[in-house]
Order: structure tokens, then sequence, then C-alpha cells
């Protein structure tokens, strides 16, 4: 029998599909994505199930829904009804560990980080790292108590408490915590740490096949791209003052991350935010090139199933948005993905089907030889290594998003411009359901748009008026997926019991109890 492979989760934070170069953008902003990609197999219609982080890692993790899975806050907690993915690995004899640059999934107590045998975490005024099991026991102790009492406490009350996290917004103060917890981790040190981690095990002959998570964070707000980077993709920005001045000004300005533009931006402002962010991409693509060529070249490929994937995308002022907090529209949800493992996926094989990045969790348990919890949903259903292959898809080429309002932004938005919440019916659920070439949006009970996205990729303009047939179907076949989202729910509301062991949990899989 063969032994199980390794696999290794990768998920770039916050990556627009439609700004690297392999998927079509006119800049090379990912020539080592790109070479990558050469010999995986690429998804070309990758739906996120969600628009933001949280949401949508917890639907990566356990194969569901956010209507089914309910965790949709920054405050929520996963339930334990729902199995995380490294805890179902772990259980199947896998070596679980985590590389983590984003601080809403490392360090938030939401039930992210079950299932890890070790969870290193880069963001967060206490760093974790695996160097720091090598430090005598005192300091171990003293890190141990800091982050026990103070830096993960505190991070916590950020997410539950409004006031707090509308006060850390003040353009005065988002510059000192930025550089004070480290909100975007380090993607250098996470990328040597998991190359020396795993170099480590495959050294002392481990024979547990290991389960590896990373998150890179280097395309999220803020944006500070090395000047090397920034030259590569915008070389006229180096002398013009103006750009820098009104992106050191953005990035201060936190409270404008996940709103929308009211009043909207003009094009140099939106142009100059391209710019940075492309920027960015480039220089967490040379970092990421060192690990794929290390991978390479230490035949870690050899027996390891790699998925390159994002959680979402980002608004860059398109539909009139900016950041990931409210809508369903292609900058935030249409993500990339490429999986290299030519035993189940195709060197160089494009797939046009729609799938839901949720689907990677099935995907994960097939290649480990696991069977999910549910009867319900069996991998060999659900793993994208049938379509992959051209077998026919359970899901008839069907994906669906669904953009619940994050509270704590609204309030923020409530201060700072509340006409502007009902104007864009900011508090209400937004969906979006892909199916062939078409995509329906509603927000609430209504009728955002409808899209040919064959002939229309970035939902400019709708054809509901036009293909009223076309609109009534897709229209019946979203209420049939929400009813099932939410007829799969299993409520277990969180009680203290349930926190405090959670807690106890994720310190266990820190090393720092037994």
């Amino acid at each position: 029998m063969a032994a199980k492979p390794n696999i290794l989760f990768i998920v770039l934070d916050t990556m627009r599909r439609d700004r690297l170069s392999i998927y079509g953008h006119d800049r090379e902003t990912s020539p080592q994505l790109d070479q990558f990609a050469q010999d995986s197999t690429l998804f070309e219609r990758a739906v996120s199930a969600a628009q933001w982080t949280v949401p949508s890692h917890a639907s990566m993790f356990t194969g569901v829904y956010p209507s089914t899975h309910g965790l949709t806050q920054a405050d929520g907690m996963l339930p334990r009804s729902y199995p995380a993915l490294a805890e179902i690995l772990r259980g199947a004899g896998y070596e679980t560990v985590a590389f983590c640059n984003n601080p809403l999934v490392g360090v938030l107590n939401n039930g992210l980080q079950r299932g890890f045998t070790r969870f290193y975490n880069y963001s967060s005024a206490a760093p974790f790292r695996p160097k720091e099991h090598q430090q005598s026991k005192l300091r171990r102790e003293a890190m141990h108590m800091f982050r026990r009492y103070m830096a993960r406490p505190i991070g916590n009350q950020f997410a539950h408490s409004d006031f707090l996290f509308r006060m850390s917004l003040n353009p005065l103060i988002v510059p000192i915590w930025n550089r004070l917890i480290n909100f975007k981790g380090n993607s250098a040190h996470s990328i040597d740490d998991l190359m020396t981690y795993w170099a480590q095990k495959q050294a002392g002959g481990s024979d547990k096949p290991m389960f590896a998570f990373l998150n890179l964070m280097g395309s999220h707000m803020p944006y500070n791209p090395p000047q090397d980077a920034l030259d590569r993709v915008a070389p006229q920005v180096r002398h013009d003052k103006h750009a820098y001045s009104f992106i050191r000004r953005f990035n201060s300005e936190a409270a404008r991350w996940a709103s929308p533009t009211d009043p909207p931006l003009k094009d140099w402002e939106q142009e100059t935010l391209n710019n940075f962010y492309d920027a960015e991409i480039v220089n967490q693509d040379q970092h990421l090139g060192r690990l794929l060529k290390w991978l390479k070249d230490s035949g870690t490929l050899d027996n390891t199933m790699v998925i390159i994937c994002a959680d979402h995308g980002e608004g860059l002022g398109d539909h009139d948005f900016i950041g990931h907090g409210f809508v369903v529209y292609h900058e935030l949800v249409h993500v990339p993905l490429m999986i290299q493992y030519p035993e189940r996926f195709p060197a160089g094989k494009r797939i046009m089907n729609t799938i839901s990045t949720r689907r990677l969790f099935h995907t994960v348990l097939e290649a480990a030889d696991v069977t999910p919890p549910s009867e319900a949903d069996t991998p060999s259903n659900l793993s994208l290594s049938n379509v992959a292959n051209g077998s026919t898809d359970i899901e008839q080429n069907m994906a669906m998003a669904e953009a619940f309002p994050p509270l704590t932004f609204l309030n923020v938005i409530q201060h700072r411009n509340a006409p502007v919440i009902q104007k864009m019916r900011l508090k209400n659920v937004r969906r979006a359901l892909y199916q062939d070439q078409h995509k329906l949006a509603v927000v609430g009970q209504q009728v955002e748009g409808l899209f040919d996205i064959s002939t229309d990729p970035t939902e400019v303009q709708s054809v509901a008026t036009v293909e009223a047939p076309t609109l009534s179907a897709m229209q019946r076949m979203l209420i049939a997926q929400i009813n099932k989202a939410e007829s799969q729910r299993i409520d277990s509301p969180v009680s203290t019991s349930e926190v405090d062991e959670s807690v106890v949990d994720h310190l266990r899989a820190l090393g720092y109890i037994e």
C-alpha cells in the first residue's frame, strides 16, 4: 500500500484572481506562481464560499457553506459539531502544523486552530515561531504567560467590543498597532520556518505524513511594498509624491479598508491602489518562489499534494467598494486555485467547470484516503479530482457565495457615514449563484444583477431584464441551495465550557501543555 501523501495547503490571503499573470493580468505579477501552475491543474472558475477570511476559512476547513457552519462574525466560534480538516487528518495519523500570518485565523479564539499539532503564528505582539522551542524554559514560560494573559485576550477583546474596534481605527493609532501586532505577519519568516521544519522532519526519518497549512498576508491592506517590487509593476510611481501621500493616508485610515467608496475614488486614486496592490503581489511571489523551488529541489513534491488558493479577493474601488466586507462581486469571490498532485490532477490542465473552494475539504480527505464524518458528502462525490479527470460533477457546474455583513465594520460605518448603510443595503446578506456562464447576485430578497460572465467577466452590465427565463431559473436554484445549506446546519450553541475547552486545545496544540 502506497504511503499517504503529504499535503501542503497554501492560502494567499486577499488575492484577486484577475491580478495574477497566469489568469491573464497584463502585468507580470506572479512569475513564480505561473511556473508552478504549468505543472498543476488550474481551475478557471473557483468560487469562494464567502467574501472574507473567517467564514471562508471555516468553509474550506469543514466543507460546508457559511449558512451551515454559522461562523460568520469575528466574535463567533466554529461549533464542534463540524470537525475541522486538521482534526480529521490528525485523527488519521497525520502530523498537522500551521504557519499563519493572519490574526483572524491564528489569534482569535474562533475554532479555526483546532486539530493542529503545532500552530505557529506570525501576527500579534508576540509571534510564535518554531525556534521558540529551542529557547530556555524561563523564556518560553514568559512568552507563554504574555500570550495567555495579554496578547491573545486583548486581540479577542477587540473582536468582541465595537467600541474598542472602532477606537483602534483612529488614523493616529493605526500605524502604531500595525507595527506593534505585526498585522500582516511576516511572509519570509513563515516560509523559512516551514521549509526548515519540514526538512528536519524528513531528516529525522519521521514516518508520519504531514499536513501543513500556510497563510500568507502579503496582498492584504495596508500596502507598503518594497521599492523594487513597485518599480517592476509601476516605475512611474517612484517620483510621484502625490501617490505616496495618498497611500500613506489610506494606510492609516483603516476604517476605509472595508467600506463603500463614498464619495467614489478618483481615477488616479484607484490607479494608485492598483499599483501598490500589484506590487505587494510581486513581493509575495518572490517569497513564495523560494518555497516552491525548495519543494522541487528537495524531492518533497514526489509524494506531496500542493494546493494554492485564495480565501477571497479584494475590492479596489470596483463596484463602489473597497476591501472585502459586504459584496459578492467577482473581485471578492472569483478566486485563484491550482493543485499539483500528478497522481490525481493532470499537469497543465485548465478546468472550466465552476466549483466551490469549500470542496477542498473533500479533495484533501480523498487524497489522504480518509472518510469524512458526514455520510451525506463523501470525498468521492465532492473531491475536485473528479472534475479534474472529466467525471460528471455532482454539483452540476454550480457554486454559491455568501456575504454576511461583518457587524464590527457596520458599527464603524454607522459612526462615520450612517446614511450609506441604507443607501447601499449594507445590513442585508448578499449571495451569488454561479452556474455555467451565468451569475446571479442578490441582496436580501432583491436581485442585484444577473451577469453573463463569459462576455462580461467584471460584472458591469446586468442582463436580468433581457434574460427573464434564466433569471427565474437561477432564482429557484439559489433558493434551493440556501434551503439545502440551512437544512444541513447542526445548531450547537457554544457554552462557556466549550470556549474554555477550545482554549485548552489551542494551548496544547501550541505545545504549552500536555
